[in-house]
């Protein structure tokens, strides 16, 4: 009996559901044609924290060579050390060090040598809440460890005893992320890395939360929180972004979907671009059609994000299949801990700002990487024109307000406002987040319009960090999301 041809299979394949459709491509890879197990539940989200914490990247291993070399920030967190992509396959296929159920261990006394560093490094710098440090103004380094998370939280044990109700309110947390520092080090083996691939357009994802998104997606079923938590740590960022720009997005101007009239407007015209009608393309002469360009995402202040495995942010691509992208980060950190496998190349009247380039992640994807501010390349002109059809700012908590980053954002922040571009800023907790907004309402007032109106971001991450200066700070990536845009003015005709 002759094979299905293409045109067959594509057939068949429309009239089944997202699930059946996943598995009988998963089968047709599979050379015993065995299906993997169905979900046997899906997580929730934790109840989110009132504080602030500076970005810790969570980083695992990766499940691809690809992912491995764009990744190095994430292996050097793990291993600690830069390590070459051979190495890292070797650290994968080693012993676990910790089992799953060993993997509670104080700082200080933990199996892993880098969290004992990281102990030292909270030991030298992070200060006693107690409050009598505060009435004698005389500060003191922690280094008491709480017997129940593992983490050095007081100076002494009286101290430690005589706070332990305040204590009590994160010690939970504490405990939780000090497990997964744990797990991620624990050389076991990590499926959650493990990325659906291209989504079949007959398929419709589902974007109501994190469990709906992965069902309806196609992933590897995730039957435990802690998976759960390390997988959405690093998904969240393109997710984030695919929440807010797709037409299917969870935020609507319906009653408490937070989008505004001029956020409609917006992202209607950005969804427009991502969501094109089918042309009648094909391989042939007849079938050639024009193309748009691109649609440039522009990720200033990047950090962590830059370092991310990009098979994450080929998530991105998937969930927009007939368009193209351009994402670019920005900013003096963003090739933090990249140096040794991507040299910075000379700036040449070819490369003007020395941007890395990495063509080609996903035929409907490229990434560039530039460090330097992004005022100082606004003013040469050399991304302008700027198109509110295929252009979109992205700041991933940047600290608007923060009084130790707000003068970097001082002269960024009206050329911003001056593309009419959409910009979408998240942050760290709901503190974090108002703060921001305050600094943008003081120093832009009347500038802009919001466009999404500030709250929890429904894909945060799951996984809590912990601020390594002040263990009392524990936040979520993009715990919180909104959007704005600089003032749109209408001409119109006044009657004589």
């Amino acid at each position: 009996m002759a094979p299905p041809t293409d045109l067959a299979v594509r057939s068949s394949l429309s009239s089944l559901c997202t699930r059946c459709s996943s598995r009988f491509v998963r089968q047709s890879r599979r050379p015993n044609g065995l299906l993997q197990a169905p979900p046997q539940r899906w997580l929730h989200s934790p109840t989110r924290t009132e504080s602030f914490a500076r970005l810790v990247p969570v980083v695992g291993p990766v499940p691809t060579a690809q992912s491995r070399r764009f990744s190095s920030s994430l292996a050097q967190r793990l291993f600690g050390g830069s390590r070459k992509s051979s190495q890292l396959e070797n650290k994968a296929t080693e012993k676990p060090v910790l089992a799953p159920n060993d993997l509670f261990h104080s700082f200080t006394n933990s199996p892993i040598p880098e969290i004992r560093r990281r102990a030292a490094f909270i030991r030298q710098h992070a200060s006693c809440p107690h409050h009598e440090h505060h009435d004698s103004g005389a500060p003191a380094h922690v280094d008491f460890e709480c017997p129940d998370c593992g983490i050095p939280v007081y100076c002494s044990k009286e101290h430690w005893a005589d706070d332990y109700e305040a204590h009590l309110q994160i010690c939970d947390t504490l405990r939780q992320i000090n497990e997964d520092d744990h797990d991620l080090r624990s050389g076991r083996g990590f499926p959650e890395f493990e990325y659906a691939g291209p989504q079949i357009e007959e398929a419709l994802v589902n974007m109501t939360n994190w469990d709906t998104f992965l069902y309806t997606r196609a992933f590897q079923a995730i039957n435990d929180d802690r998976s759960m938590r390390q997988a959405t740590r690093l998904l969240t960022y393109p997710i984030t972004i695919a929440s807010v720009l797709h037409e299917l997005s969870p935020y609507d101007i319906k009653s408490g979907g937070r989008l505004t009239v001029e956020g409609l407007k917006s992202f209607s015209a950005l969804r427009y671009t991502l969501h094109p009608p089918r042309s009648g393309g094909g391989q042939d002469v007849k079938g050639l059609r024009v193309e748009p360009p691109p649609v440039r995402i522009f990720i200033l202040g990047a950090r962590a994000e830059s370092s991310l495995p990009r098979d994450a942010w080929i998530q991105l691509a998937h969930l927009f299949p007939r368009s193209k992208f351009h994402l670019i980060f920005i900013g003096p950190e963003s090739m933090a801990n990249r140096d040794d496998e991507f040299p910075l190349p000379p700036r040449t009247a070819v490369n003007p700002w020395g941007a890395v380039v990495e063509d080609r992640v996903w035929p409907t994807m490229k990434i560039s990487t530039i460090v330097d501010y992004y005022h100082t390349i606004h003013k040469t002109s050399y991304f302008h024109p700027y198109d509110p059809y295929f252009d979109c700012f992205v700041l991933f908590h940047p600290g608007l307000g923060h009084p130790a980053s707000s003068h970097e954002w001082e002269e960024t922040l009206p050329l911003l406002l001056e593309t009419k571009a959409p910009i979408i800023a998240t942050g760290y907790t709901q503190a974090d987040m108002e703060r921001d907004i305050d600094w943008v309402n003081r120093t832009a007032a009347g500038e802009f319009d919001i466009l999404l109106e500030p709250g929890e971001n429904t894909f945060r991450s799951l996984r809590w960090d912990l601020n390594d200066m002040d263990p009392q700070d524990i936040s979520a990536g993009n715990w919180g999301v909104w959007a704005f845009r600089g003032k749109r003015y209408e001409a119109t005709h006044k009657s004589s």
